[in-house]
């Protein structure tokens, strides 16, 4: 494909970009693109909006960081755990139980690694742990809302909680399989998810600007709140978003959680998937390359689930990578507005951050 009908397809991408500023989809958008063509790497970018609206008025940048919400499990708990299983720690079929004792009840001894990595465990989805320390808070005039004994109330809960189907039998995306494998990271490693994951991920790869967002009295000074585009007006914080994380159970753990809690520009989610998709063709070591294709493969856990290992694939028919990318594709999505897809047979990878959620009239019609 020539260069100048290429060029004039991406116009369509900005000018569909700026529609859906406009339309009130979003507030603003960093995209990056890139394919290789005969040996070039053929690349697109572009920076539409606000990074935020109020309180304040802060142009969109490309360098701007954006809370990537779910995109946490992919890079930074699913990577974990390929990290770990490359140590010899951990294996996929290891019963979780193994690594953390108490998950065994409630007859969840059967649940493995791989179950929960392939959101078929048998967990429920989802539940508002937020809520049960609010409540605390309201009768005994404590503090517990990010405090690490808040945080391991939740974990607790989590661990300790019965399953709503039985293992491997059914496949429902949800958080509670990942806030569960960051506990995994946090037993067998001995450290905290964000230490190892800066430690044996962010640094050793180059995200010089990836990092989860501690909260609480003691937490490090971080970035700049004023680098970083804002969410949602939160109901019980009383405040729009705005340099913290938005998912009210990572909120509640102090910041740091295995399902959410990550925060990143577009570049350095750019350079994950260049790595991830370098590895998978045995042009870079930075990763376990074995590992790396094995976790980009389809589980069939149950057949008709499209889930790979932390990741997902393109679904038949309607699906969130679009109607472009091939068979051979892995990608992940974040309620935040943010979305990551990697081709790894025609060497493609779209990094869409947005921050959708933030002071729009109304929801996308892109469900994210």
């Amino acid at each position: 494909m020539k260069r100048n009908l290429i060029e004039r397809k991406l116009g369509k991408v900005d000018r569909a970009l700026a529609k859906a500023i406009e339309g009130a989809e979003t507030a603003g958008a960093v995209l990056l693109a890139k394919q290789r063509r005969e040996g070039e790497w053929l690349k697109h970018e572009a920076v539409a909006g606000l990074a935020v609206a109020k309180p304040d008025r802060v142009p969109m940048q490309r360098d701007s960081v954006f809370d990537l919400a779910s995109l946490t499990k992919p890079i930074a708990t699913t990577t974990a755990i390929m990290l770990l299983i490359a140590d010899g720690k951990v294996a996929l079929e290891d019963p979780v139980a193994k690594h953390i004792p108490a998950f065994a009840e409630r007859e969840k001894d059967a649940v493995t690694v791989r179950h929960l990595l392939t959101h078929s465990s048998g967990l429920r989805p989802w539940r508002g742990y937020h809520e049960l320390l609010l409540e605390k808070e309201r009768k005994r005039g404590e503090r517990w809302m990010c405090t690490e004994e808040g945080r391991a109330f939740i974990l607790e809960r989590v661990i300790k909680s019965a399953l709503v189907h039985e293992p491997g039998t059914a496949a429902v995306y949800g958080d509670l399989d990942f806030i569960a494998l960051g506990a995994v990271v946090e037993a067998v490693s001995g450290e905290r998810l964000d230490a190892f994951c800066r430690e044996r991920i962010f640094e050793p790869l180059g995200l010089t600007e990836t990092s989860f967002r501690p909260l609480g009295d003691d937490a490090p000074e971080a970035l700049p709140r004023a680098r970083i585009a804002a969410t949602e007006e939160c109901p019980f914080r009383e405040r729009v978003v705005w340099g913290e994380v938005h998912d009210p159970n990572a909120y509640a753990m102090g910041g740091v959680a295995g399902h959410a809690g990550l925060f990143a520009p577009a570049a350095d989610v750019m350079r994950f998937a260049e790595v991830v998709l370098e590895v998978w063709h045995g042009r870079s070591e930075l990763l376990p390359r074995e590992l790396v294709r094995n976790f980009a493969t389809r589980q069939k856990l149950p057949p008709e689930s499209d889930w790979a290992l932390g990741w997902d694939t393109p679904t038949a028919g309607v699906s969130s990578s679009g109607q472009y990318f091939s068979a051979a594709s892995i990608g992940h999505l974040g309620f935040t507005g943010t979305s990551l897809w990697i081709d790894l047979e025609r060497e493609a990878i779209v990094v869409f951050l947005t921050n959708r959620i933030h002071l729009v009239a109304k929801r996308s019609r892109y469900a994210l």
